[in-house]
């Protein structure tokens, strides 16, 4: 197949780039999106944008792996009594998330925007961001920098601090 033979240099070079944080080999990721690939042209057909396909499947199949590298330490010590086994922890957690995600439209110029898409589930790439904010990927790392300093500033009246040693004021 003329599109399997077109995609294999770019399913080699995202596998290879995605793989050091995976706790897998490349030739293993690049397996997974061939199977990926041949099961939704059985089922769909060719993807319209067969590079972005594999981009995103190849991301996919990457924090696949590393979420099941993480449970893959079996000396890794479980914290006894982390934020989600203490109801008032786990409580403050989410009420300091939802005042970040409040004061996020209160910030000025594209800071929303930009903020909005470093904080989203989808995690995209500064690429993707940069284009989806039509601007230079290189302008992203300062004006990140320019927008979770304002982010701190509304926030500091907002959320308490801890103090020194770890106790809540």
């Amino acid at each position: 197949m003329p599109l399997l033979r077109a995609l294999g240099p770019l399913v080699s070079a995202e596998a290879a780039a995605e793989v050091p944080e995976t706790g897998v080999e490349a030739r293993d990721l690049e397996q997974d999106i061939w199977v990926r690939l041949l099961e939704r042209l059985g089922a769909e057909g060719p993807p319209a944008d067969p590079g972005r396909w594999v981009r995103n499947a190849v991301r996919d199949e990457a924090r696949r792996a590393r979420g099941a590298a993480a449970g893959r330490h079996p000396y890794r010590e479980e914290p006894a009594a982390g934020p989600e086994s203490d109801p008032e922890r786990a409580a403050l957690h989410n009420h300091r998330r939802l005042l970040l995600r409040a004061a996020v439209p209160r910030t000025p110029g594209r800071c929303p925007r930009l903020l909005a898409a470093l904080l989203s589930p989808a995690d995209p790439t500064y690429r993707e961001i940069a284009g989806e904010l039509g601007m230079s990927q290189g302008s992203l790392g300062p004006l990140r920098a320019k927008c979770v300093e304002c982010l701190r500033r509304l926030l500091a009246a907002e959320v308490v601090a801890p103090e020194p040693r770890g106790k809540e004021r």
